[in-house]
């Protein structure tokens, strides 16, 4: 679906690229993850994948054709959610997804059944000034499905929204995925990434450090072992297990018998700890 080959972009009156020699490939159906902090290159390459920037150098191809040859044409088959909102404030929700829908040639979703899959059905009629951010980013996210695009460029799509419209916008992007569209997800939200993403790309100050799966990076940079957590007196205590060989491990089994068991978990790491481990930078 997308193709990137030594792709760099600098912008006027700067000298140092945004983004540098940038490698990656993309595959139909996959959810692609872009990972770093802001200022990374993050955006810069969502702009210029969607020709909002020109004057890169390097290759691009993008739906089996160079993205230079693409006209308008691309904005057909492609959705974009940004991460800042733009909408006409003046209107309703309702009313901003029928304009732009009605500027797809191919027609588009009813718009009251796309809030709904927000969870804005009872916001439609409510001017977007007087949307919350939250809200605002969702109607974005809304808005990138108008005309059902097999490509979607979401750009921290699940910002600035609580813990229960954040899962109902990951569950969302898991829908589109099962009906087979493709997803370059832009975030610096690790748990995003780590429920979502099947190869995510850690990019920091324009170059990209790895691409690997999350389930990967977890086994290659996780230590391996068992860490149980057990009630000793008044005291929680925990050791730790070597995974080769655990179910013949005597001490380990002996624990077992012996204790309260209160937790046991593998010693995976996490998705930040390794970004941070192989960049030598945090997501902040």
């Amino acid at each position: 679906m997308i193709s990137a080959k030594q792709l760099s972009y600098t912008y006027a009156g700067t000298q140092s690229p945004a983004i540098r020699n940038l490698d990656f490939e993309i595959q139909p159906g996959e959810i692609f993850g872009f990972l770093g902090p802001s200022g990374a290159g993050k955006s810069t390459t969502q702009k210029i994948l969607i020709r909002l920037l020109q004057g890169y150098s390097g290759e691009v191809n993008l739906l089996d054709q160079s993205l230079n040859q693409w006209g308008y044409e691309l904005y057909e088959r492609i959705g974009v959610s940004f991460e800042l909102p733009n909408h006409y404030s003046k209107l309703t929700g309702f009313e901003n997804l029928k304009y732009f829908g009605s500027l797809y040639a191919n027609g588009f979703t009813d718009p009251g059944a796309l809030l709904a899959r927000v969870g804005l059905e009872n916001d439609g009629p409510t001017l977007v000034s007087q949307y919350s951010k939250g809200m605002k980013n969702r109607l974005n996210v809304a808005r990138s499905l108008l005309h059902n695009p097999e490509l979607l460029f979401l750009d921290e799509p699940t910002a600035g929204l609580d813990p229960i419209n954040s899962r109902r916008i990951r569950e969302l992007i898991k829908e589109e995925q099962a009906q087979g569209k493709t997803i370059f997800l832009t975030t610096h939200d690790m748990s995003v990434a780590e429920e979502l993403c099947d190869r995510v790309a850690f990019i920091v100050d324009g170059e990209i450090s790895l691409i690997d799966s999350p389930a990967e990076l977890k086994l290659r940079y996780g230590s391996p072992e068992v860490r149980v957590s057990y009630q000793d007196q008044q005291e929680i205590q925990y050791q730790d297990f070597p995974m080769a060989g655990l179910a013949e491990n005597k001490k380990f089994l002996n624990l077992l018998r012996k204790v309260e068991v209160r937790t046991l978990h593998s010693k995976e790491a996490t998705l930040e700890n390794i970004f941070i481990q192989v960049t030598g930078t945090s997501l902040l």
